[in-house]
């Protein structure tokens, strides 16, 4: 009979649990931890603020930092765009967008980056092709990298066949063509710059002295 008692008891105990659970509650209990019920979305360059109370966060690294979320890297952190010579805001959103930036490119004919380390840039431009890049497009620049001649891959072209400038092989490297994907991920705005100067210099070093000759002729025309 005890035994009976209890279970009936421990049956009612957990039904009034689990109705009171499933109610609707006017009254909700204290939450511990609200901001894992609750998360809040913090904008990094506001200052920070308790949402729960009107005490301002006195974080002493926020305070250095005028009270912003958003601090600088960490020391020893990889900057991403240390070269400084990316705009998120030039990416093409369509593809009207990205036809109009690629003719543009096409009339660049020299990298945003320091002349003085031209030679310096080439090479590591070398370095990071013949690994990120030759394995379609080939050391030589001809389009039979091992990819390509596995047969697991065709129609990459010949650097030599193409009439491209370093500004559009450095918008390709950024935005893709064809059924190349974007290389954003992979290298740096700076060194994509570094990839599509030694391409230049490597399979297309001839390729400006036509421009370069018929401005020579012009100007010689214009003193005469």
């Amino acid at each position: 009979m005890e035994k009976n008692v209890l279970k009936i008891t421990a049956i009612l105990g957990l039904t009034t649990v689990l109705l009171n659970s499933c109610g609707p509650k006017e009254n909700t209990p204290l939450v511990y931890f609200p901001d894992m019920y609750f998360p809040v979305a913090y904008d990094p360059l506001m200052k920070a603020q308790d949402a729960y109370s009107d005490h301002e966060n006195e974080i002493p690294a926020f305070v250095k930092n005028n009270g912003a979320t958003g601090l600088v890297p960490v020391e020893g952190s990889v900057a991403q765009n240390k070269d400084g010579v990316f705009e998120e805001s030039l990416l093409p959103k369509n593809v009207d967008e990205y036809n109009k930036g690629y003719d543009a490119s096409k009339t660049m004919t020299a990298s945003p980056l320091n002349p003085a380390n031209a030679a310096k840039d080439i090479e590591r431009g070398k370095f990071l092709f013949e690994r990120t890049c030759a394995a379609c497009h080939g050391v030589g620049g001809d389009g039979q990298g091992p990819i390509v001649q596995s047969g697991a891959y065709s129609g990459v072209p010949n650097y030599a066949d193409r009439e491209i400038t370093v500004g559009s092989v450095h918008y390709v490297l950024t935005n893709g063509r064809n059924a190349m994907g974007s290389y954003a991920g992979q290298l740096t705005p700076g060194d994509r710059w570094r990839v599509a100067m030694y391409v230049m210099n490597a399979f297309k070093k001839n390729a400006a002295a036509p421009a370069a000759t018929a401005t020579k002729t012009d100007s010689t025309a214009t003193k005469k």
